[in-house]
C-alpha cells in the first residue's frame, strides 16, 4: 500500500494549517492558479510533501477544467534527435508545474490519430505536434475542438493554434555554399519520406541551391527513410551511377551515418572519395569517424519555442501574428574536404 494519501477536504485543512494559509489558497495552488505567489505556493507544496499527500489529479481536472498536462507528439523515439527534444520540453513543463504525455508516431499517420485521440481523452490543456506527418483532417479536428495546439511546419496560426517554422533553407544553403567553396559540383541529396512536409522543404532547398548556382540539370535526389539502413541503401544507389557524386547532403544525421558505413563497405573513404553532410547534429554526429559535418537544429530552442507558444495559447493570448522561427546553421567537422 502506498504511504501517500490522496488529498481530500480533511487533508486540505491539514495542509492549510501547516502552511499557514487558507484552504482556498491550497486549492488554488493545486490547480495552478496564477493568483498564488511563488513563495506561498512553495510553502503549500512543502506542506503537502511533509504530510505525504498527493493531489487527486482527476478531481482537480473536474473542478478546475484544466489537467495541467500537455501532449507532445514526436516522430521517432529511436532517433537521438527526439529524446533530446523530449527532455528539453519536459524540463520546461516541470519548471511550470505541468506533466507531459508523450506520443510517438513512428512516421505513421494512423499512430498519429491514436496519439491525438489518447490526448483528447486525457483532457490535456494543449498539444505540441513536433512532427510533420499529421493528416490535415486531424489538424482540423484539433483546431475545431478548441484544443490549443502548436504545430511544426504544417500549421496555420489561429486563436487556438500556432506554427513553428524551421528555417531549413538557411542551413542547407550554408551547406551547399560550403561544398561549392570546396569545388564540389556533383552534389547529391538523400531525402527522407517524401510524405513529410519537412522533407519536401529540405529537398526543395537543395534544388533551389543547385539552381541558384546553375547546376539544376545535375541535381540528384535519392529517396531515404530517415533511418540508418535507408541511408545505406540510398548511397549504394548513388555509388552505382556512371559518375558518382563527389559530395552528398543527407536529410538527417541517421541517414548520413548509414551512408558513411556503406561508403566504407564499398572500399571508399569519407572525405577522401566523397564528402558527406548530415542534418540535425544529434549527439552521435561528432563521434563518427570522421566526425560528421552537419546542420544544427537546436532541440533545446525548438522545445523552448514550442512550450512558450503553447503556454501563450493556453492562457488565451493572441498569437495569430506571432512569428515563431527556429534557425539552422552548418557546423564544419571532418567529413568534407576540397577536391
Amino acid at each position: 500500500m502506498s504511504v501517500f494519501a490522496s488529498l481530500n477536504s480533511m487533508n486540505i485543512k491539514e495542509v492549510a494549517k501547516r502552511a499557514k494559509v487558507s484552504t482556498a489558497t491550497v486549492s488554488r495552488t493545486i490547480n495552478g492558479s496564477e493568483k498564488v505567489t511563488s513563495e506561498t505556493a512553495f510553502r503549500v507544496r512543502k506542506a503537502i510533501e511533509e504530510l505525504n499527500y498527493y493531489p487527486n489529479i482527476h478531481a482537480r481536472t473536474l473542478v478546475s477544467g484544466r489537467s495541467r498536462m500537455m501532449g507532445l507528439i514526436i516522430s521517432d523515439i529511436t532517433n537521438p534527435f527526439f529524446p533530446d527534444l523530449v527532455k528539453s520540453f519536459q524540463d520546461e513543463a516541470t519548471h511550470a508545474g505541468r506533466d507531459v504525455i508523450i506520443g510517438n508516431t513512428d512516421y505513421n499517420p494512423k499512430r498519429m490519430a491514436a496519439c491525438i485521440q489518447r490526448m483528447v481523452e486525457r483532457k490535456v490543456d494543449g498539444v505540441a505536434v513536433l512532427t510533420s506527418e499529421a493528416d490535415p483532417d486531424l489538424v482540423t479536428e484539433l483546431i475545431r475542438g478548441s484544443i490549443p495546439t502548436v504545430f511544426m511546419d504544417i500549421g496555420k496560426p489561429s486563436s487556438h493554434s500556432a506554427n513553428i517554422r524551421i528555417n531549413y533553407a538557411q542551413g542547407i544553403d550554408e551547406a551547399m555554399q560550403h561544398l561549392f567553396s570546396l569545388n564540389h559540383r556533383r552534389i547529391a541529396f538523400i531525402a527522407g519520406p517524401l510524405n513529410l512536409e519537412s522533407v519536401c522543404i529540405r529537398r526543395d532547398a537543395y534544388l533551389s541551391a543547385m539552381k541558384a548556382r546553375g547546376r539544376s540539370e545535375h541535381a540528384i535526389v535519392e529517396k531515404g527513410d530517415h533511418r540508418i539502413e535507408g541511408g545505406a541503401i540510398a548511397i549504394r544507389s548513388l555509388l552505382r551511377l556512371p559518375q558518382r557524386p563527389t559530395a552528398v547532403l543527407a536529410s538527417n544525421d541517421l541517414t548520413a551515418i548509414g551512408a558513411l558505413g556503406a561508403i566504407y563497405d564499398a572500399g571508399l573513404r569519407v572525405p577522401d572519395d566523397i564528402s558527406l553532410i548530415g542534418f540535425d547534429d544529434i549527439s552521435f554526429a561528432h563521434l563518427t569517424q570522421p566526425p560528421l559535418t552537419t546542420i544544427i537544429l537546436s532541440r533545446a530552442q525548438l522545445a523552448l519555442t514550442a512550450f512558450a507558444a503553447l503556454e501563450a495559447l493556453i492562457r488565451k493570448e493572441d498569437v495569430s501574428h506571432a512569428d515563431y522561427v527556429v534557425p539552422t546553421h552548418l557546423v564544419v567537422r571532418k567529413s568534407t574536404r576540397a577536391i
